[in-house]
């Protein structure tokens, strides 16, 4: 018999990012503060379901239909942590008809966005992993400081709205944790839109990239002592005024300091192309033409941009990208998730922009806004786990 299955899903994208893990590799403790907004699960999400049954030989999990290799040492760590604070539990207070701790879990997870593709897959991945195992084991207490064991960054996924991930000074990483900076109902005029330039997994993955940028970089030192703690105090001020021109301003220089880091490292990482860079001059130009800040992008550690904006102004921009970035005419939708109104674009704002089209430079768009933390999903038809704790066949 399986005794539960909990689902979940969240995502999230960085305003601020944190490049580490050397004060600590197995405790992926980061060397500067960060800051990122959960995105909508209604558009992007991981779904997981995890299953416990003494009938189970061993810990399984399957990602995305595959089955994995479940001894990776940060999967373990958390399975480990939790099965710790499970224990802790069960002695503190006596817990009789609590699930055994010595029966095996089967995992599967499922992600609705391309993954290693520098959309955060990993973040939400461990989120849900970590979440679903709590719920599981009936684990209470700072769960971002396990999820953070997984991904840095899932830290941040394990609550909604506008997340920072405070750094800590604690050798142990007691005080390395995320806190709630806003609720996802704090400003619900902001808007996100994804522009998906590459689906293809990362040619340098994130963590390896950060371990190099660690070791090569004097910008690291200098971005990291000098000048992420000043902008998270201005940006943290910028979203709980819902000041949109401080927020957007920010975001773009953070995002280009970031990837000049990257271009520090030795040899350079170069997580931007073509495209990417294409998006960055149209953005610019867009805001030039306003002589506002209406826009504003960011990129992680890929191609795909990322587009915050407040919701009057989505149906022009995604004209505006539609024009400038052609997509196949036979293709599938262009714009997936909240329904974007119809917009027209005159003559003056093509011409200030004034950009060469790139036909299917951009695959699509996933329109969406900020969400809620780790959500269980109570419909057994979208469990992915079968009674024999097996993968659907639909996985």
């Amino acid at each position: 018999m399986l005794a539960l299955e909990t689902n979940l899903g969240t995502n999230y994208f960085s305003i601020f990012r944190s490049l580490g893990g050397k004060r600590h590799e197995e405790l992926i403790l980061p060397i500067n503060s960060s800051l990122s907004v959960t995105l909508h699960q209604d558009q992007l999400k991981t779904t997981t379901t995890v299953a416990c049954s003494r009938h189970f030989q061993e810990d399984r999990i399957w990602l995305n239909g595959k089955e994995e290799d479940i001894n990776q040492p940060r999967i373990q760590s958390c399975l480990r942590e939790i099965r710790r604070l499970a224990r802790k539990r069960r002695s503190d207070e006596d817990l009789s008809n609590d699930i055994s701790l010595a029966h095996r879990v089967h995992i599967c997870s499922v992600n609705n966005f391309p993954t290693a593709a520098g959309l955060a897959s990993s973040a939400a991945g461990y989120a849900c992993l970590v979440y679903s195992l709590s719920r599981l084991f009936g684990v209470d207490g700072e769960l971002s400081l396990v999820a953070r064991q997984g991904s840095g960054s899932a830290c941040r996924s394990m609550y909604g709205g506008f997340v920072q991930w405070k750094m800590g000074e604690r050798q142990d990483g007691k005080d390395s944790l995320a806190e709630q900076v806003e609720p996802e109902s704090h400003w619900p005029e902001l808007r996100v839109l994804v522009l998906v330039v590459s689906a293809e997994r990362k040619l340098v993955g994130s963590t390896s990239g950060m371990q190099t940028s660690v070791k090569t970089s004097k910008l690291l030192k200098h971005r990291a002592d000098c000048v992420v703690p000043g902008r998270m105090e201005e940006m943290i001020s910028a979203i709980q005024r819902r000041d949109f021109a401080a927020f957007g301003e920010l975001t773009m220089k953070d995002s280009n300091q970031f990837h000049a880091t990257c271009l520090d490292t030795y040899p350079p990482i170069f997580y931007l192309n073509d495209i990417s860079q294409k998006v960055i001059s149209l953005v610019h130009r867009y805001n030039q033409h306003y002589q506002d800040t209406r826009v504003t992008y960011t990129f992680d550690a890929g191609p795909n941009a990322v587009i915050y904006t407040l919701e009057d102004h989505v149906p022009e921009f995604i004209q505006v990208v539609r024009y400038f970035f052609p997509p196949e005419t036979n293709g599938g939708e262009f714009v997936k998730g909240l329904p974007v109104g119809p917009a027209s674009l005159s003559e003056d704002l093509k011409t200030a922009i004034g950009l060469e089209p790139v036909p299917k430079g951009i695959s699509y768009i996933i329109s969406t806004k900020v969400g809620p933390g780790p959500c269980v999903v109570e419909d057994p038809k979208l469990h992915l786990l079968n009674p024999e704790g097996l993968p659907k066949k639909s996985t």
